[in-house]
């Protein structure tokens, strides 16, 4: 663990920070590699003006894509912090439990088949089983693909949850979700609650595969019947809001006579002719019921398969919510997404550790990090745009009239909740625009928490030792690099936008934050720099054309620097956040791989869509894992899924253009005297391509399994390969 300097905090403290001693060697750093990086772009243009060619100005843009974007990332390094909470003193501020805030926690999901329900069910047992005071408790589902299975998925759970909570308490659990409890943990009564979870979890997969309940699965036919006889006529696109509450706590009690907290499904109002907004306006849809319905100053964003793993977490967070010091200007407190079965190398470097944590310590020491949509404890008044000094609740933001006092399922009740979950709520108001989750990118925690910044309000990075929430990341190459394509075009999204935080969020927020923002919202321009260095060293190679400073050239002695630099500092970023070197190598590669693929999809689709040609929609990303497909990842190997995708061939033939051009550079330096000096640079960029394409040339001509390269993307890429090298040909010998 890090050193860190700090003075020595006050007694009463709720919580310290301290910053990290390394932040002044980071700025000493960061101006040495700026000259380094200013003679380079020197050098590039006095080449360039001793003989212009169009190879020479390909290189210039992509180091100087590569300037703009390195230039963009220094303010993550410049006061990096790390925060400490003591949420053992809170109770001597707040007094009694009973004063301690309400509590509504937003749980979405939108695909039954990519999403399953008994993963969204756990999820929600786990937040349910907070320890917190169950009367100030509120969980909202939001079901957004309008699904009967789901619905019926999450009865079932209100029952299991008489019996689950009282045993979490009981056994002193800490990983309160079932589905990660029973997989890894045996105590008394485990048998018994076992048994009753999979009881409940056959009931619900098999109504999945049916796509619809069987009467004879539901226990109080009377009313549940009656509930999904509206599901007739429905489609995922077109229905009418449902509400449902199907726990209360002023009513229902466990075994053990104590109160359990609210469960309420949400499936808001669709309709074909009105825009729905994604996830940013089901998030929406539950600000408002829930304001309606309980109206709780704490809202607690969870995505549908990131369950508690440490039932304190509230305590945590409310360590700075209720500072005085900070109530008034703190919208969100950001806890990062840790994610639980990865393997041993982090093959598709799901852990995503600089967006996740390194930069989020970056951001907070200028005004806080980025709100990643999920693991997030907002300030309700923060949505609405209210300032103040207390964490009072928030009533609808339409309205003036109280909060609904009574029962949940009142009538007067019910018909608010569906008025604010249904279609034209929306309509001539400031939803999206000023008021809660905004429109305008598909990342809409991105963008909230950008606009938040810029309206005033910080953020707070809290990352205790034991990770607060798990979840899963994307098992099969095709997923991961999927989802970061979406999140490419949604960045993008932004960087066009009137908001652009090199404009606006310089101006709005600040230099720093501004910057940090801008570097996210320009990801996509990787590819640039990425598709050219993947492509011309190699091809120029092959072709004996000397694209940089021979070893003799002093020149030669910058481009070292600035090469081993920038690898040494983000493996030293990487190690100090708990990394390995192993995971380290596999990160990096993932990097190269998203330059080749998500990010250039990404960018052409948003071009796309952008000049009026229709591409693919909003995806979910898929949290199902075939067995066998977990047993290759658990071993570490690459799994192409047996898919044709179009990402595959640009990686194909990526490996196929560095491998040929690098054993055939090799064979040359072997045979003619000073190729090697000459071509040194050529050949080490191709040959850590090759390196880092070991697990492609596999999965293209060793593996017979099911995980292995399709054999028509492997064809495709040597075909693609050969007709790059044609053009190599005509480009560098005529």
């Amino acid at each position: 663990m890090t050193t860190l300097s700090a003075t020595k905090p006050k007694p009463s403290a709720l919580h310290t920070l301290k910053v990290d001693p390394l932040a002044r060697f980071n700025r000493v750093h960061s101006l040495l590699y700026s000259l380094g990086i200013l003679a380079l772009l020197y050098r590039h243009c006095t080449s360039f003006l001793a003989s212009p060619s169009f190879l020479s100005l390909l290189l210039f843009l992509a180091d100087l894509v590569l300037a703009f974007m390195w230039g963009l990332v220094q303010p993550f390094r410049w006061r990096s912090v790390r925060r400490r909470e003591f949420p053992e003193r809170l109770m001597d501020t707040v007094g009694r439990r009973e004063d301690l805030p309400a509590l509504d926690v937003f749980i979405c999901t939108a695909d039954p088949h990519k999403e399953p329900p008994m993963s969204v069910v756990s999820t929600a047992l786990s937040v349910m089983a907070f320890d917190y005071p169950t009367d100030r408790l509120s969980v909202y589902v939001s079901d957004d693909g309008g699904s009967e299975v789901t619905l019926f998925a999450f009865m079932e759970a209100a029952m299991f949850a008489r019996y689950w909570l009282p045993f979490c308490r009981e056994n002193g659990v800490q990983e309160r979700s079932p589905e990660a409890y029973f997989s890894s943990n045996m105590c008394e009564n485990y048998d018994k609650m076992k048994m009753m979870y999979q009881a409940m979890k056959e009931k619900v997969e098999n109504a999945l595969q049916r796509g619809h309940v069987a009467g004879n699965d539901l226990i109080a036919a009377s009313e549940e019947l009656e509930i999904f006889k509206k599901w007739k006529g429905f489609t995922r696109r077109d229905h009418p809001s449902i509400i449902q509450v199907l726990l209360e706590s002023s009513k229902d009690a466990d075994i053990m006579g104590d109160a359990l907290p609210n469960l309420i499904y949400v499936s808001r109002e669709k309709n074909i002719t009105s825009p729905h907004h994604f996830k940013a306006g089901a998030l929406n849809a539950l600000v408002r019921v829930s304001s309606i319905m309980t109206n709780a100053p704490v809202v607690l964003t969870l995505d549908c398969d990131m369950y508690s793993n440490d039932p304190k977490s509230p305590f945590r967070a409310l360590c700075y919510l209720l500072d005085p010091a900070m109530a008034s200007k703190l919208a969100y407190v950001q806890f990062p997404q840790h994610f639980e079965g990865l393997n041993e190398g982090d093959i598709y470097g799901g852990e995503i550790k600089r967006l996740f944590r390194t930069n989020a310590r970056g951001m907070d020491g200028f005004g806080g990090p980025n709100y990643v949509g999920s693991n997030c404890f907002f300030s309700r008044r923060a949505l609405g745009g209210i300032r103040s000094s207390a964490l009072a609740p928030l009533d609808s933001h339409e309205s003036k009239e109280p909060r609904p006092c009574g029962s949940l399922r009142l009538d007067s009740v019910m018909k608010r909740a569906h008025e604010a979950a249904g279609c034209d709520y929306e309509v001539g108001t400031k939803w999206g625009s000023t008021i809660g989750f905004r429109y305008g990118s598909l990342v809409e925690d991105f963008y909230t928490g950008y606009r938040l910044h810029c309206e005033g309000w910080v953020s707070v990075f809290c990352d205790p030792e034991r990770p607060a929430f798990s979840g899963d990341a994307p098992k099969n190459l095709n997923d991961a690099l999927g989802q970061v394509k979406r999140w490419c075009i949604g960045l993008l999204e932004v960087a066009i936008s009137k908001h652009n935080p090199l404009t606006f969020g310089i101006r709005k927020a600040s230099l720093p934050l501004g910057l940090c923002y801008g570097y996210y919202a320009y990801w996509g321009s990787w590819c640039i720099p990425s598709t050219i260095y993947a492509f011309l060293p190699p091809l120029a190679l092959i072709n004996q054309k000397r694209l940089f400073p021979e070893v003799s050239d002093p020149w030669f002695y910058l481009y070292a620097y600035l090469f081993l630099a920038a690898y040494s500092t983000d493996l030293v970023d990487f190690l100090r956040a708990e990394g390995t070197i192993h995971r380290w190598w596999n990160d990096q590669r993932m990097w190269m791989v998203r330059g080749v693929t998500s990010f250039p999809f990404g960018t052409t689709q948003f071009v796309l869509n952008h000049v009026g040609i229709s591409t693919p929609g909003f995806n979910v990303t898929s949290k199902v894992t075939e067995e066998e497909q977990s047993e290759r990842y658990d071993k570490g190997m690459f799994d192409f899924g047996g898919v044709a995708s179009p990402f595959f061939v640009g990686l194909g033939t990526v490996a196929i253009v560095n491998l040929s051009s690098f054993l055939m550079g090799i064979a040359r330096a072997a045979r003619i005297e000073g190729v090697f000096d000459e071509m040194f640079v050529q050949l080490f960029l191709s040959g850590f391509v090759v390196a880092n394409c070991l697990p492609i040339y596999e999965a293209m001509f060793l593996r017979k399994d099911a995980g292995k390269m399709p054999g028509n993307v492997t064809l495709i890429s040597i075909l693609v390969a050969g007709f790059l090298h044609l053009i190599g040909y005509f480009m560098f010998t005529i």
